[in-house]
């Protein structure tokens, strides 16, 4: 392993810990968001919101299983 891979190594290490640490703190504030939402405040949103999803919602023709096993068959040895 070179220098230059090693310090590159280490730097993904470093970052990828440091996603981790905010991860967990940005899961807390959204949990603390979601817990003082005020519905009632934004009532239009949520409602127009809910109105998009109904309307390009597509219904589905299976429950994905068939999908799920076929995928799953792939990986079996």
């Amino acid at each position: 392993m070179t220098e230059t891979t090693a310090v590159a190594g280490a730097q993904g290490r470093a970052w990828a810990a440091t996603w981790a640490r905010a991860g967990v703190e940005l899961e807390r504030l959204r949990r603390a968001e979601l817990r003082t939402f005020d519905y009632a405040q934004h009532m239009a949103e949520v409602d127009e919101l809910l109105d998009l999803a109904a309307r390009f919602a597509r219904p589905r023709t299976t429950s994905g299983l068939v999908e799920l096993q076929r995928w799953l068959g792939r990986w079996r040895p």
